[in-house]
């Protein structure tokens, strides 16, 4: 396949992050529900009234390209264009298969925030159980933990950022239109990839255990630092430095990509 999109790889590594939401013992995340195309999931907040100021104005698509389906009738196109990237056998192990834009632009601008709900998601949860380590009282995320995204870690890596974000040019009037159906009529959705991008690379860099607490059900980072992080950084702690680092390599690659296709001003 000759393009894809920088969205992808953030999708495909961030969308492994479901479980936080359920670290219960033993209890793996339930499957998402599907997404209401008339109906989108809407925003945490109320959207803004007055249209920002565009920071980040992605590149036009020359007149001679080829059209779009419509965002309704947009999965076909999706799935044919990432099973061409990945692999029929990926495609169906790592995706959900309908309304993928709807499920990309809303975890996006779901990233940055304090909850990423698992049912907008478009990637499948990490498999398996949250593992831990330490008596009562001094539990810590398990070092198993970390082998479990091993996978999603390996499937961004092999992503070609320059052909990545090449799509996602060639396609962004549909995450564009998402967006807007999102509950952002005045907003611009490279600006907000691009914020959530940037609370990406600024998640802490930890080499030590990271202690738990479970005040009920869930467990919740100890260090109140770390608890108050937004739901992107979180899922970056939860997977480890080592996998960590190798994804903020990727994302350093992709915001690169974005800013060279970026409107000159």
């Amino acid at each position: 396949m000759k393009k894809t999109s920088g969205w992808l790889a953030l999708i495909v590594i961030l969308g492994a992050g479901a479980a936080y939401y359920y670290w219960q013992q033993g209890r793996p995340p339930p499957a998402s529900p599907p997404m209401s195309a008339a109906a989108p999931s809407p925003p945490a907040q109320a959207p803004v009234a007055v249209a920002p100021a565009i920071r980040h104005p992605i590149e036009t698509v020359p007149a001679t390209a080829p059209p779009l389906p419509a965002l309704a009738q947009s999965d076909a196109v999706m799935r044919r264009e990432l099973a061409a990237l990945f692999g029929e056998h990926s495609l169906a192990t790592f995706f959900y298969p309908d309304q993928m834009i709807h499920r990309i632009v809303a975890t996006i601008d779901n990233l940055p925030r304090r909850n990423a709900p698992v049912r907008v998601m478009p990637v499948r949860p990490v498999p398996g159980a949250f593992v831990t380590a330490g008596a009562e009282g001094s539990t810590v995320i398990g070092p198993g933990n970390w082998a479990r995204y091993t996978p999603y870690v390996n499937l961004a890596q092999a992503v070609d950022a320059k052909k990545l974000v090449e799509l996602y040019v060639r396609f962004y009037p549909l995450f564009q239109r998402a967006y807007e159906e999102l509950g952002f009529p005045k907003g611009y959705f490279n600006d907000r990839l691009i914020e959530a991008i940037d609370d990406l690379l600024a998640a802490p860099d930890i080499t030590g255990p990271i202690k738990l607490v479970q005040p009920k059900v869930l467990y919740e980072f100890s260090d109140p630092d770390l608890e108050a992080r937004s739901a992107g950084q979180k899922i970056m702690i939860r997977m480890g430095g080592d996998n960590a680092a190798k994804v903020k390599a990727k994302l350093t690659e992709i915001r690169r990509e974005l800013m060279a296709h970026a409107v000159k001003r």
